[in-house]
């Protein structure tokens, strides 16, 4: 007697996800205005009624997704003053809460090595857009330290650093510098004492070197950077300690 034919196999179905939650669409909405710097690290986002008005959502929908972000360290409340940016990324939010508990030193230490890897790959990518944005950068920090005051100068600086890590073309090596990068700039910019000195040597040299194609030039002109810096810092924690101590390489951040 023959076997009973069985039924045709059932097609194979895919999970049903459940629908997100509305806070979460705001969350998502809101750090891509962060990574795509429509909402730059520094700046005020509009007060709750304009996000309310603008998304179309709850106040309390906006307040959730607000306080999301906060807790992931992208943005951060000022009492009696509004909600400000205040990292590009998660992954900068993350980095800055570590190396914030870090020496100064350190941190300029962690700069250092990406900042020396980001020249090599630049002058080894022979980019001419990077190569023209880094030369304006650069430009605009020598415009700076000849006319502009201390806060500007400062951008400046930071902007050139910025865009030479930019300049080699990895996106992920970019984040993790501004993530150090900001520390070290709030340690500086918070210290009496803390002010760049504007003749910083090598800017131009890394720039030359990154139009020549020499990743080694390249290299050791962020090292002429990098050692100045530090020797200011030192400088900083010195006159912190005061004269009987003398120097502290491990005051900082």
């Amino acid at each position: 007697m023959s076997e009973p034919a069985l039924p045709p196999a059932l097609p194979m179905t895919s999970p049903i996800s459940p629908p997100r939650k509305v806070s979460e669409l705001v969350v998502e909405h809101l750090t891509g205005l962060v990574e795509r710097g429509e909402w730059p690290v520094g700046s005020r986002i509009p007060a709750e009624p304009e996000l309310v008005a603008q998304l179309g959502v709850g106040r309390n929908t906006v307040r959730e997704a607000v306080r999301a972000l906060e807790h992931a360290g992208i943005l951060a409340p000022r009492r009696g003053d509004g909600t400000y940016v205040r990292a590009a990324s998660g992954l900068d939010a993350a980095i800055g809460r570590r190396a914030r508990t870090s020496d100064a030193l350190q941190v300029l230490d962690v700069r250092s090595v990406l900042e020396r890897g980001a020249a090599r790959l630049a002058a080894g990518r022979s980019d001419g857009d990077a190569l023209a944005g880094l030369r304006a950068a650069l430009e605009a920090q020598e415009a700076a330290a000849r006319d502009g005051g201390e806060d500007e100068f400062r951008a400046a600086d930071i902007a050139f650093h910025a865009e030479l890590v930019r300049s080699a073309g990895n996106t992920l090596l970019a984040e993790l510098y501004d993530g150090i990068d900001h520390v070290l700039v709030r340690t500086l910019a918070t210290d009496a004492h803390g002010r760049h000195h504007r003749d910083v040597p090598g800017h131009r040299e890394v720039v030359d070197a990154v139009a020549a194609g020499d990743p080694d030039a390249a290299e050791r002109a962020v090292e002429v950077t990098m050692a100045a810096v530090r020797a200011h810092l030192v400088e900083r924690a010195a006159a912190a300690a005061g004269p009987a101590s003398g120097p502290t390489a491990g005051e900082g951040a």
